[in-house]
């Protein structure tokens, strides 16, 4: 069964690289033409190579993405709110991260991405490789803001890369991390929407991207957003026994 499967990837890599190399531009990124060529199935065409390339390194898509969102910097007459018009581009709720170019009003239209509101340009790139191209007008999102934002709104589906950074050790204990580790985020996002919803944007992102996330062990993860559940009731006037009580299930 092994040989069959190994015989199929290399009938269909050799497929693969065949299109994707009558496809190749000219000019393109060179890191990202090596991982597509180390893939154990190939990419056939420069778009999924560039996808799969961000895909496969999210911390260093969010980087970029906030990068490119300094760049940008806030609209004017923009500021971080919630509300229930989805029509407008508003978010529900405080664990959506910041996006003022995804409100209408805000929107910079065709060919700027919605997250960082810069020029998209061929093939979901964030720069001009190709020069005298005046962007991609049938796109709405770089390639690695894709990647950003899947990072920012779903952490623990990242967990194995953010690991990676840790060097496999608890960020909360220092012990190495056990198959329960789950990702968290330092600063809760309850506390960034009562104390620092007025800071500048970008530099909000940062709570949602790499800087403001750790993978901890479950115990540790519970201990903490038990402290933290208690800290929100004091906050919202509650008594922090009863609280602490309900997580216990008791």
């Amino acid at each position: 069964m092994a040989l069959q499967t190994s015989a199929f990837r290399a009938v269909r890599n050799e497929k693969a690289l065949a299109r994707l190399d009558r496809s190749l531009p000219k000019i393109f990124p060179p890191e990202v033409l090596v991982h597509a060529r180390r893939k154990a199935f190939i990419p056939p065409t420069p778009r999924l190579c560039v996808e799969s390339y961000w895909r496969h390194h999210p911390v260093r898509a969010d980087r970029l993405a906030r990068s490119l969102a300094r760049l940008s910097g806030a609209p004017e007459g923009w500021e971080w709110r919630l509300g229930e018009d989805r029509e407008e581009g508003l978010a529900t709720s405080f664990r959506a991260p910041p996006a003022p170019f995804r409100e209408k009003r805000f929107s910079r239209g065709p060919g700027h991405c919605c997250v960082c509101g810069q020029k998209v340009y061929k093939l979901g790139w964030h720069t001009d490789l190709w020069g005298g191209v005046d962007g991609n007008r049938n796109a709405a999102w770089h390639s690695c803001c894709v990647a950003a934002w899947n990072l920012w709104t779903a952490p623990s589906d990242h967990v194995r890369h953010l690991k990676k950074f840790q060097k496999n050790k608890c960020a909360a204990t220092g012990i190495r991390l056990l198959k329960d580790a789950e990702v968290d985020h330092r600063m809760p996002l309850f506390k960034v929407w009562r104390e620092r919803s007025t800071r500048q944007w970008p530099d909000l992102l940062t709570f949602w991207g790499a800087p403001n996330l750790q993978v901890i062990n479950r115990k540790a993860h519970l201990d903490k957003s038990v402290r933290e559940t208690g800290e929100r009731a004091r906050m919202n006037g509650a008594e922090e026994p009863d609280v602490i009580l309900s997580i216990n299930g008791t």
